[in-house]
């Protein structure tokens, strides 16, 4: 099987996602893939193609950022993270997603049984779940949401203050969905909402940005990637059959 090279180096003076961001994006040429990371504050390039002289100078052109001398070098198979850890990775976005779909059900089954069961209502419950739990998370350190979502939401990279509202938006709608309010216009803001999210993160993915998904906030160390385009599109395409039900 072949082995791939890891390289990690220390860094000073990252304070948000969009300083992970812009060392990532500096970084990309010098290496297979790239990961930076606030917490611990630091980055781990895979196969390397430059010196630590030349990666400290990249670095420091980035913006005002450090590189720590010294690194520790690993050794990993291939598609070892991706194959072996990929479960163990999402489990909790996995979990939560199947705690909501098995509530959303049961909770349908105790009110009507399940003779009763309809997909509009299975789908209004799991968005309500959705909203609720996945905001839930992200003002647990709003602070640390925002500056996360700074890394690669459209929006929130040039104007912070959106990561800041934008879970509370996330709130409302969970009990919009939950109470049924105005079916019409909660899943219209809904598409918009999550449309537009979904282009900040089909892009961070296209241009392979290695950063943290700030889906759950940043209580779970979850790398962006495809799932979570198919997380928000999932919420796009519900939201598109809700109005057509509707």
């Amino acid at each position: 099987m072949k082995q791939h090279l890891t390289v990690t180096y220390g860094l000073t003076g990252l304070h948000c996602g969009a300083c992970v961001k812009k060392v990532s994006q500096a970084l990309e040429p010098l290496a297979g893939s790239v990961e930076v990371s606030l917490s611990p504050m630091q980055v781990t390039l895979t196969d390397p193609t430059a010196d630590e002289s030349t990666i400290k100078k990249i670095v420091e052109a980035a913006g005002s950022y450090g590189l720590v001398s010294g690194s520790t070098v690993g050794q990993l198979p291939a598609h070892a993270s991706s194959q072996a850890g990929w479960l163990q990775t999402y489990k909790p976005l996995l979990l939560i997603a199947a705690y909501i779909l098995i509530a959303s059900v049961l909770l349908q089954v105790g009110l009507v049984g399940m003779a009763g069961l309809e997909a509009m209502e299975t789908m209004r419950y799991f968005m309500a779940g959705f909203f609720l739990v996945f905001s839930f998370f992200k003002l647990l350190d709003l602070n640390a949401f925002a500056d996360a979502y700074s890394g690669y939401d459209l929006l929130a990279s040039r104007w912070r203050n959106w990561g800041l509202i934008y879970p509370f938006f996330e709130l409302f709608l969970g009990l919009a969905y939950l109470s049924n309010f105005n079916p019409l216009l909660t899943n219209w803001v809904t598409f918009a909402l999550m449309s537009f999210s979904a282009l900040g993160v089909i892009k961070a993915v296209a241009n392979k940005t290695q950063i943290q998904c700030a889906c759950l906030g940043t209580v779970f160390k979850l790398p962006m990637s495809t799932v979570t385009i198919v997380e928000d599109v999932g919420m796009v395409l519900m939201a598109v059959l809700m109005l057509a039900m509707i």
